[in-house]
């Protein structure tokens, strides 16, 4: 199954000081903002696209509750996740199932943008968090 990156996830403190480095520093632009009070999400999330690629900044809306906020508690700003568009989800989860690779429990959801996403366990991935994710209404496009 063909992996492809998709974008970059950044833990931020400061969200309008983020968005200005990307866009006065990196020459990016703001594609969408958006706030997610969802189980697991918890974050206001500004989309930026600098030269074709996809960067996602995330600032925690709770601080008690937010994965974002326990991220940056335990590890400081920085990057999070790293998500890889796959042609076929549940085929990806299928295969990540066989090798042994276990998802993150909840993680499976549809973001408002229509991305099918689920996190996989960093157990399983030397520590790092990364995101599989496709597009199913676009699929349906082409």
């Amino acid at each position: 199954m063909p992996y492809e990156l998709d974008h970059v996830g950044i833990a931020v403190r400061d969200l309008e000081a983020s968005i200005g480095f990307y866009q006065n520093v990196l020459g990016g632009k703001l594609i969408d903002r958006y706030r997610s009070e969802a189980k697991g999400v918890e974050s206001e999330i500004a989309i930026m696209e600098v030269n074709g690629s996809r960067i996602e900044l995330l600032n925690p809306t709770n601080n008690e509750t937010s994965p974002i906020a326990r991220f940056i508690r335990q590890k400081g700003k920085g990057v999070h996740h790293i998500a890889y568009h796959v042609h076929d989800l549940e085929k990806a989860l299928e295969d990540l199932k066989e090798r042994g690779i276990r998802t993150l429990p909840d993680s499976l959801r549809v973001n408002k943008h229509g991305r099918r996403l689920v996190y996989l366990n960093p157990a399983d991935t030397d520590g790092t968090i990364i995101e599989y994710c496709d597009y199913p209404e676009q699929q349906e496009e082409h």
